[in-house]
């Protein structure tokens, strides 16, 4: 008897036994550095509902890009100083997703926005998470090209070493835009519309170049242009009086339509 139930034993675990479902790698966070700007009070039940009932915070990130920050728990944030963000660049996360109509019928689709806020915030119960769903949907589709990124953690950058007296800025030159073309290096001039502007089009955005020909400032209000890859432009600098000085100019970028 005691033979039999143990063969019988040794059957139901081995039939039960498997090898455990393999987990899923974790996707990496998004991570951002730069000085909080301003906080913003909430203006509706929902922006306030995505925001842990508080305020959001735009994060300035190189002199270019200003992040809207949203969080699922309060945080400290103060203006003016430096932090170090973890969590879901939005637009970026919605574009991967991927549109199969490419954004002919509108953009962002729900269900993309429902997928951000659960990879962001995965604990939420399912009425909140589509409050948060529609939340950001409505910001997204309203200003597409305005960075809107869900926070998972966030923590002061540590200070940066003072490497010695800050040299003052001289004011910069203005070059005209094709005078400035002709000292490009390198810079994606030609991009493919994103999925919220299909058809495209050819664009002249102000920015500032910095003394080592990278942008350092963009000063258009223009979408099309918040969204063009600035850090991969280089430039000659423009040289006056035997010193490379900063440019007030415009760069003129096409969005090919999308197929």
């Amino acid at each position: 008897m005691t033979r039999h139930m143990y063969v019988f034993c040794c059957l139901v675990l081995a039939g039960c036994s498997s090898k455990p479902p393999v987990k899923q790698a974790a996707v990496a966070p998004d991570k951002i550095q730069g000085k909080a700007q301003v906080v913003l009070t909430e203006t509706n039940a929902l922006d306030t509902s995505l925001n842990a009932g508080g305020p959001s915070v735009y994060l300035l990130v190189d002199g270019l890009n200003r992040y809207r920050l949203f969080f699922n728990k309060a945080a400290q944030v103060d203006p003016g100083k430096e932090y170090v963000a973890e969590g879901v660049y939005a637009q970026k996360a919605i574009d991967a997703i991927g549109d199969p109509d490419k954004g002919k019928n509108g953009y962002p689709l729900g269900p993309s926005c429902d997928s951000v806020v659960r990879t962001a915030w995965p604990a939420l119960a399912f009425d909140v998470v589509d409050s948060d769903s529609n939340s950001l949907c409505a910001k997204v589709k309203r200003f597409p090209a305005r960075p809107v990124f869900l926070v998972t953690g966030i923590q002061p950058a540590k200070p940066k070493s003072d490497a010695g007296a800050e040299e003052k800025e001289t004011p910069p030159v203005s070059v005209a835009a094709d005078k400035q073309r002709a000292l490009l290096a390198e810079g994606p001039t030609v991009l493919t519309a994103p999925l919220w502007e299909p058809s495209g089009g050819t664009i002249r955005c102000k920015v500032v170049i910095d003394e080592q020909g990278k942008i350092a400032e963009l000063d258009s209000g223009t979408q099309l242009c918040e969204t063009v890859p600035w850090s991969q432009f280089r430039y000659q600098p423009t040289v006056k009086g035997g010193h490379p000085v900063r440019v007030n100019t415009e760069v003129e970028v096409r969005f090919d339509p999308r197929k």
